[in-house]
């Protein structure tokens, strides 16, 4: 990476560290600084100019606190401020010198540990009367859990139950202790085991946690980490007699604490660790290091930070939170503490920190430096018109990464087996039931095995499933060598009479009686391929958010980080169900986040199962009905042996889509063209038999560690099904043909397979005609994302609302920014399935959004996506919501939409014919131009496709210090007003970075100019359309009655 030269750097180039300045040492600069000057003069500078100031900042700590990795890699980075030295106070002098003569500094960090003076520490302070930025007095009452819960109780914050037990003669009156087999009773408060005891003293971290006898008895010992053990269990029962202790309800957890740090009141880090009370086993990882996954604070645990910063007066502070019943408690206070392992929190703590003892000293010694900070305060952004208004909310429904091809068998069964199974899940309830837990996909199995055991015996027992249809359940069952509902899947549905009509998969001859449908799913794993798309995907999606882009951490996207760690930002993400949508989830969300490690602590920690309400899954018996009879449709027009006729084209492109027009032509007589697939299928799977044959190819391992068997696998049974017993050819399995031949011609080119392409070329436009029909209708559209529709709704709404509540406020207060847990940026991230995704966009284009003949942006919008022939992985519905704070609240003018779309990842060849849109907020970048901007380049620091965040940036490497801020307050209007030359510049070089993912079109902006009332009552109708009874029309809708709809059990 190349250096990046600021105002705010080093001149010297290298940070500037000092162990011990004596106070004779510093004369040359004066009452109360300590340096060598020399080190920092410009050889080119004039010999006559005098030093500059330097704001000495000391460390004042044990040495082993001082050495450790987190502090040198944040010092190292706060020297890079041009005006800030560090001074690092030696172990000794510190232990054994007068504080007179430890060494002078205009900035003291200073905290207590074991063996520390705190005592000397409290004198030279007061010697000195240096900045403190952890006050040093209530490091006293750290050390003292009765005062740490003092203050926690003083402050308002949630803590567990709890009562002190104080052996103090002189005040027996709270020392009463009476002890009972299953519970303790001090004070006068009973606490039932299990209950946790806690020495007073804070540095003593023997803490016992007492368990019932009807769990066992015994206690778990827990203390400070030795090796990887952190507890051990111990039979013993009752309570210490010696000693003072608190005691408290234990609070039944999921098995991990919380740790958080602050950096200041508007920072917060959080990460969880498996709770030493578990097991005692302490989790570490192939480093050695402990197990630490990330952790997203709600708005009232930020508020937590806040208070707990403040109330112990310690800038830098660490604290423990324990999540249970749906509340969050305090269980400890640590003072001063750092994250372990986190460049970006020591980017983040070195900033701030540097930042703070520049806003405080640098008026103080007359140095000219600006405080940088006020464009972090509030996303600010040019809009596209060229004016400034503030993000507020980012909506994207999202679709999954690139998966195995999906399959599926389906198989009628009568056996009593099934049956009892079918009853024992409560499958009669609704007639319908769906397996996917180890324990149900086992006894699934068993069944299979048993069934397959009775058919190689001679007797009388009949057993009417088929032979071939059992063997493939249970070879699928059997893969992978262990259960998972991410990978496999049963569904039973009741057939009252029997299976309604025979198709290919089935005996001919029909049986009577009740029977069930077996359907078995398996594959659409989510690739290696997929993850990398999904994580690079959200590590490009932070330069949507603006602010910090290059400013401290050496890669896009740094707003958004700062932002998330603080109370301005809302997220919530949301998965479907199935796996491969949810692994999308979690590498997407690790990528936004710059998380470490490995997809299911994230998924666990972070993604939100949104099967709840049908919102990002639908079931529903109207949209099946609905699907068949479009199904049928489609079914009478592609089996007729003639080419297209003009009636064809009305019925399968009634809007003349310019993809499916071309598809159409493409595939000219329906019937010739799957011969043709047909032919090539039989001639793929030819060629992969022969392949098998060759001794060479025995231990073939394709992509995905598929094998040349399983491959044949695949490709056997869609040349069995596709072509039905009556010589007409199943028109639904044409997707599964693209699905297969997509995936090989992606991952399996190697094999050198003729005709691919060719049948890559012909399934694709079969696919184009055949995949927007089911989808695209609106009735199936209304149908899919109802839940949907609601939700985004709500999710606008609700930033509205936020906003409409504040209006009580002066607009001064309202704009201190983090100063207040509404004011925020609320981010709902959606990942679904390709069926949502269609429908949603179907929606926007066929429902009566806008009129494309008043709207010639709209116009070219639909022009655009009539071109685009397929919503491939990763396809993207980004709304975006602003707010304009120079204009009245009532206004419609206040609230700012734009509506963005890509189509995912590029296709397998790179068409010269490929669509494209008018850019990415197309009038910005006319702004830019028409300022002179020049625009970020390929390759350069926008480029994300090089961008690795996991890596620590070298320590070589300055790190940039805005020198200035882009905006000016204007304190009597609260309004912004923009520094053009500095502010567009770096607002949209972060929103160009957004579209450097190479293997995924960019974000297209399809509208960038609608107000919240179009897009509300436009939603409405949409509702109202699905039949939706808790829509009625808004005509009349006002920004001020926006919050009167609701979800009622759905987490927004």
């Amino acid at each position: 990476m190349s250096e990046l030269s600021s105002p705010g750097e080093s001149r010297g180039g290298a940070p500037r560290f000092f162990v011990g300045l004596e106070e004779d040492e510093s004369d040359v600069l004066g009452e109360s600084v300590s340096g060598d000057m020399d080190m920092f003069e410009d050889d080119d500078d004039d010999t006559d100019s005098e030093p500059e100031r330097q704001i000495m900042v000391g460390i004042c700590c044990m040495m082993k606190k001082s050495k450790s990795k987190p502090m040198t890699q944040i010092l190292e980075r706060l020297c890079r401020f041009e005006f800030i030295t560090v001074v690092i106070f030696p172990e000794d002098t510190i232990l054994n010198e007068p504080v007179d003569k430890w060494p002078l500094c205009d900035c003291l960090i200073s905290f207590h540990s074991k063996g520390f003076p705190l005592d000397k520490a409290v004198s030279y302070a007061k010697l000195r009367n240096p900045m403190l930025i952890n006050d040093l007095n209530m490091q006293y009452y750290i050390q003292d859990r009765r005062e740490v819960y003092r203050i926690l109780q003083e402050e308002g914050i949630d803590l567990p139950r709890y009562a002190v037990l104080n052996r103090d003669p002189d005040k027996p009156e709270e020392c009463n202790l009476v002890e009972g087999e299953d519970h303790v009773e001090v004070n006068g408060e009973i606490f039932q085991k299990p209950f946790v005891e806690k020495p007073v003293c804070a540095e003593d971290h023997n803490v016992y946690i007492y368990y019932p006898t009807s769990a066992g008895g015994g206690s778990q010992r827990l203390f400070r980490k030795i090796g990887s053990r952190s507890s051990v269990y111990s039979p013993e029962s009752s309570v210490r007699k010696t000693g003072s202790y608190i005691y408290e309800e234990f609070m039944p957890t999921d098995g991990t604490d919380v740790k958080v740090y602050t950096v200041g009141p508007d920072y917060a880090h959080a990460e969880a660790r498996k709770s030493p009370a578990l097991d005692g086993k302490v989790e570490r990882d192939s480093e050695g290091k402990e197990v630490r996954y990330p952790v997203m604070l709600s708005a009232m645990e930020k508020l937590v930070a806040r208070k707990v910063c403040l109330a112990f007066k310690q800038t830098v502070c660490g604290f423990d939170l324990l999540r249970a019943n749906g509340h969050s408690y305090v269980c400890d206070v640590n003072g001063f503490s750092f994250v372990k392992n986190s460049m970006k929190y020591y980017d983040d703590c070195a900033k701030i920190l540097g930042n703070l003892v520049m806003r405080e000293l640098a008026p103080q010694f007359q140095i000219p430096w600006s405080v940088p900070t006020e464009a972090e305060d509030i996303p600010i952004v040019p809009t596209t018109s060229g004016t400034m208004m503030e993000l507020r909310c980012v909506i994207a429904v999202i679709r999954h990464g690139d998966r195995t091809p999906k399959q599926k068998m389906k198989m009628e069964v009568r056996n009593p087996m099934f049956f009892d199974l079918f009853e024992k899940y409560g499958g009669y309830k609704t007639g319908k039931l769906k397996l996917k837990k180890p324990k149900q996909l086992q006894e699934v199995l068993d069944i299979t095995r048993q069934l397959l055991v009775e058919l190689g015996q001679p007797n009388d027992c009949e057993i009417e499933e088929k032979k071939s249809k059992l063997e493939q359940l249970k070879t699928v069952l059997e893969m992978y060598g262990h259960f998972s509902g991410i990978n496999r899947k049963v569904q039973l549905t009741y057939l009252p009479h029997g299976q309604p009509k025979t198709s290919s998969e089935e005996e001919d001859t029909r049986k009577e009686g009740p029977s069930l449908l077996l359907v078995l799913k398996w594959g659409g794993e989510l690739t290696p391929a997929g993850r990398v798309q999904a994580e690079e995907l959200g590590r490009a999606f932070r330069c949507m958010y603006p602010g910090g882009q290059g400013d401290y951490a050496g890669f896009p996207g740094c707003g958004l980080l700062r932002l998330h760690s603080t109370y301005r930002h809302d997220l919530k993400i949301y998965a479907s169900d199935e796996g491969r949508v949810q692994m999308t989830a979690a590498a997407f969300a690790k990528g936004l986040l710059a998380l470490e490690g490995e997809l299911t602590p994230i998924l666990v920690q972070m993604v939100k199962s949104a099967n709840m309400n049908g919102l990002l899954d639908s079931d529903s018996d109207s949209l099946s009905s609905c699907q068949h009879r479009v199904k049928a449709r489609l079914h009478e027009i592609l089996q007729k042996d003639h080419e297209f006729t003009d009636e064809d084209y009305d019925r399968l492109a009634p809007t003349c889509s310019a993809s499916l027009v071309n598809s159409m032509k493409i595939v000219e007589n329906p019937v010739a063209t799957c011969d043709q697939v047909y032919a090539l299928i039989q001639s793929l799977t030819s060629q992969i038999r022969t392949r098998m044959e060759d001794p060479k190819s025995a231990d073939l391992q394709l992509y995905h560690s598929e094998t040349l068997e399983l491959m044949l696998q695949r490709w056997s049974k869609l040349e069995r099904d596709f072509r039905m017993k009556n010589g007409r050819y199943d028109i639904s399995k044409i997707p599964d043909i693209y699905d297969c031949v997509k995936y090989d011609v992606i991952h399996n080119s190697t094999l050198g397979l003729e005709d691919t392409l060719e049948l890559f070329r012909l399934s694709r436009a079969l696919a184009d005609i055949v995949i927007p029909q089911v989808r695209q209708r609106l009735d199936i559209a209304y149908a899919y994302c109802l839940p949907l529709v609601r939700k985004i709704q709500i999710d606008l709404q609700r930033t509205h609302e936020g906003r409409v509540r504040q209006q009580n406020f002066t607009l001064c207060e309202y704009s201190r920014g983090v100063m207040s847990p509404g004011r925020h940026v609320r981010t709902r991230l959606y990942f679904t399935s390709e069926s949502h995704v269609h429908s949603l966009l179907s929606l926007f284009r066929y429902g009566e959004f806008l009129d494309e003949e008043k709207d010639q942006q709209w116009k070219r919008a639909m022009d655009y996506l009539s071109a685009v022939s397929e919503l491939n992985y990763m396809t993207q519905i980004v709304i975006m919501l602003y707010e304009d704070n120079n204009k009245e609240l009532s206004s419609e003018e206040r609230f700012h939409v734009e509506l963005h779309f890509s189509p995912g990842v590029k296709g397998v060849e790179e068409e010269e014919n490929a669509p494209t849109g008018f850019g990415f907020r197309p009038a910005s970048a006319e702004v830019a131009r028409q300022t002179g901007l020049k625009q970020p380049d390929p390759g350069s620091l926008e480029d994300l496709s090089q961008d690795e965040t996991d890596r620590a940036v070298p320590l070589s490497e300055p790190i940039t210090i805005q020198r200035k801020s882009p905006l000016i307050r204007n304190h009597k209007t609260g309004s912004m007003e923009v520094r053009h030359e500095d502010a567009c510049q770096t607002t949209l070089k972060g929103f160009d970075g957004c579209s450097m993912v190479p293997s995924i079109y960019p974000l297209e902006t399809l509208h960038n100019s609608l107000s919240l009332k179009q897009v509300n009552e436009f939603l409405s109708s949409v509702c109202e359309s699905a039949g939706d009874p808790r829509h009625k029309t808004t005509r009349g809708w006002k920004p001020s009655s926006l919050c009167e709809l609701t979800i009622n059990n759905m987490q927004i």
